[in-house]
């Protein structure tokens, strides 16, 4: 038998294309196929979708302004140039069915597998979803959400599709290479914070204003900065009284071993750190992301409902409020333990699985 072509389209941030990389290697593990994956050249889909070892076309980015700005008037000539480049990496590569993970580039490619009558099926990463896959779920019934409560047509909770290394993540087994990969104390409570790739400021101004009395009450933290914030205020150290260590750095490329390494974290809320961590069962304070539609805080809103996990608005945070927060779950780990059972407990952890089985499904019916 031919394998079957399937094309998938994502990028601009993780959180577009970690679901993306995730569901194509499902498919490779599944059946015989032809992946081609769509992005655009400034998205992070440039470089981390040929990383993976999977084949990228790229296509103009169609930003879609939230307001009426004068951009808005060159959005219908650069749709429609996008829309054609799309239909042709659609013909070119026979396609049975069309994948979106959203970002700029997914519209022109839901435009053109509708024109082409090419299978679109959908998945929307965040509990709020974008414009793109907002407009695109009104034309197929193949609709696949991270968040239980997504507000979409035709909506089937799936989850989010996450590496296998995630997804299988056995935290405490892991520990000890986890720990030693960052250099942290083998024994100990660790404090993972983590703003995403770039960094939050405030985030990142509480934790270094915190951490004295943190190292001094025996909590290590791992800082994950963002490659543009390491200065000479940032330098690893160790506190001589308790051991507790203090390691800076700018970018995790294996996020499986700082999540292994920690007791609890601190970070943003978006779809990628709150599901991830649900899945390996690490309790986590969320300080979502004050700006944009709103999204970052609705992501959180089934864990906290749900016990898993607490929120302080980012507002709120310093590092008084961030050393009570961190003392109060470390001093007390039954609860930290309910938490991790009920992450586990409400996040599907074979998103990646299912969504590759579907994408199949309809390959398979259109032949």
């Amino acid at each position: 038998m031919s394998p079957l072509h399937v094309v998938l389209a994502g990028g601009g941030t993780a959180g577009h294309t970690s679901p993306l990389i995730a569901t194509a290697q499902q498919l490779q593990a599944q059946a015989d196929v032809e992946i081609t994956c769509v992005g655009t050249p400034k998205g992070l889909e440039s470089r981390v979708i040929p990383e993976a070892g999977l084949s990228l076309e790229l296509i103009p980015p169609v930003p879609l302004p939230r307001r009426l700005t004068p951009e808005l008037l060159a959005v219908p000539g650069r749709l429609v140039g996008a829309v054609r480049e799309a239909g042709a990496i659609l013909r070119n590569h026979s396609a049975q069915v069309a994948v979106g993970f959203g970002g700029y580039v997914s519209l022109p490619v839901y435009l053109a597998a509708r024109l082409a009558k090419v299978p679109l099926v959908l998945h929307e990463g965040n509990a709020v979803p974008g414009l793109a896959n907002r407009i695109a779920a009104r034309f197929t019934p193949y609709v696949a959400t991270t968040f239980p409560d997504t507000k979409l047509p035709h909506a089937i909770h799936l989850g989010l599709p996450v590496r296998a290394g995630i997804a299988t993540l056995d935290r405490l087994a892991r520990r000890p290479a986890g720990r030693a990969a960052f250099g942290l104390p083998a024994q100990g409570r660790v404090l993972l914070v983590s703003g995403g790739s770039q960094g939050a400021r405030s985030l990142n101004q509480a934790t270094i204003t915190a951490t004295d009395r943190l190292l001094a009450s025996g909590i290590s933290v791992l800082h994950v900065l963002g490659p543009a914030n390491l200065t000479e205020a940032t330098v690893p150290r160790t506190d001589p009284g308790t051991g507790a260590a203090y390691v800076p750095v700018g970018y995790v490329d294996e996020m499986g071993d700082a999540y292994a390494a920690a007791d609890l974290m601190l970070g943003r809320s978006g779809a990628g750190t709150v599901m991830e961590t649900a899945m390996t069962g690490l309790p986590v304070i969320f300080v979502p992301l004050p700006h944009g539609n709103g999204e970052q805080a609705r992501n959180a809103t089934f864990l906290i409902e749900g016990g898993a996990g607490m929120l302080v608005a980012d507002a709120d945070l310093d590092a008084d409020r961030l050393f009570t927060e961190v003392i109060g779950l470390l001093d007390n780990p039954e609860r930290l333990a309910a938490m991790s059972a009920a992450c586990r407990r409400l996040v599907p952890a074979d998103a990646s699985a299912a969504l590759a089985r579907l994408v199949l499904d309809v390959a398979q019916q259109r032949g």
